[in-house]
């Protein structure tokens, strides 16, 4: 009877174990018989392996436990394929082709199903856009003036059409975990108020997961570099490796310190406007202080010279672990804080006509 007893004691601790929330992760690819497929996902700014298996006739399996539901990758090893999905705990099968895996069907996983249901009902907006950008670089090659800045209007709606819906998707999904993921890729132009106030609104759950927390931590260090602070200092080497100060460059009447990099293609399109903006006013007090988020010496020094970028730079070839960005909360570059004569930030991120406006407005028409 003892025996039954430990018997039945030792089934039920062994079921209790095996019963905590775990994920089975089931591949059936087809054209994949020994192929070594990865599971990777994006941590502080690092590619972290959590799992692998080779297939066998298209199959794998793989299995464990993830805290919170969060975007990751599969990818299929020494080749260019790979999917981007929700893995959470629960009983989840990928179905589809090696050649296309990007475009493979995720079923099993709740907060996928939400992923994709927001993708699909932003569809329209994100095809008119595509669409508005092919048009944009058919007028850009023939220099139609007219055709591009009807495009970049329209393509300026078209954005606010897209961030009016994520924002609505955020506030009518607080129990959802892509709200925080939706909610970093917005956090750009929103101030630190209001991303705190979009992640209390949340589930207790979902505000707690890594995305929420560490947004609501970003948010903490925007307040320190908010219009109407003092710019942090900080200290970078410039091209020759000689320490450069931020405190050294104000003075100027406006100084604009300009995130960006060689490997961003947003930056770089933004590179001409940026120089048109300091020929014009740099002789009535606008200068430029670079950072650039590069990770190779020789890659900066060439974006440098090509984009004919006069004013002085500085780097820590950092990447996103550059000493500045943390300091600023700096989530997605181009970015840019504009301040002026005693180093109090009058404005952030602005572009094109904006910037061009502004300092204007500032300085009075370049003559």
């Amino acid at each position: 009877m003892k025996k039954i007893i430990y018997l039945l004691l030792m089934a039920a601790i062994i079921y209790s174990c095996s019963s905590e929330p775990h994920y089975v992760l089931k591949g059936n690819i087809e054209g994949s018989d020994s192929v070594k497929f990865i599971l990777q996902k994006r941590e502080a700014g690092a590619i972290i392996n959590i799992d692998s298996a080779i297939s066998r006739k298209g199959s794998f399996k793989m299995k464990g436990t993830v805290v919170y539901p969060d975007m990751v990758q599969l990818i299929a090893l020494n080749s260019m394929q790979r999917l981007a999905f929700y893995l959470e705990n629960s009983n989840i099968t990928i179905t589809g082709k090696l050649d296309s895996l990007y475009n493979a069907t995720v079923t099993g996983s709740r907060t996928q199903d939400e992923y994709q249901s927001f993708i699909d009902s932003n569809k329209s907006l994100s095809e008119r856009y595509s669409a508005l950008y092919t048009q944009y670089q058919e007028a850009r090659q023939s220099n139609n003036t007219v055709e591009i800045s009807r495009i970049e209007k329209e393509a300026e709606a078209i954005q606010d059409e897209m961030t009016q819906f994520q924002k609505d998707f955020v506030k009518n999904n607080p129990s959802s975990y892509v709200s925080p993921s939706i909610l970093r890729s917005l956090s750009y132009d929103m101030d630190a108020n209001e991303i705190e106030e979009a992640i209390n609104a949340m589930d207790a759950d979902v505000a707690q997961s890594p995305v929420a927390q560490s947004l609501m931590e970003m948010a903490q260090v925007m307040k320190a570099v908010a219009v109407g602070q003092k710019a942090p200092d900080f200290t970078l080497n410039d091209v020759d490796g000689n320490p450069v100060a931020l405190s050294s460059k104000i003075g100027s009447k406006l100084l604009l310190i300009d995130f960006w990099a060689a490997w961003c293609n947003p930056c770089r399109q933004e590179n001409p406007n940026l120089v048109k903006v300091y020929k014009e006013f740099n002789k009535k007090g606008f200068d430029v202080f670079g950072v650039s988020l590069d990770r190779t010496k020789e890659d900066w020094v060439k974006a440098i010279a090509d984009d004919r970028l006069p004013w002085t730079h500085v780097s820590d070839l950092q990447y996103w672990n550059n000493s500045a960005v943390k300091l600023y909360a700096v989530n997605a570059i181009p970015a840019n804080f504009l301040l002026d004569e005693n180093g109090i930030i009058i404005a952030r991120n602005l572009r094109g006509e904006d910037l061009y406006n502004k300092v204007s407005e500032m300085l009075g028409a370049a003559k």
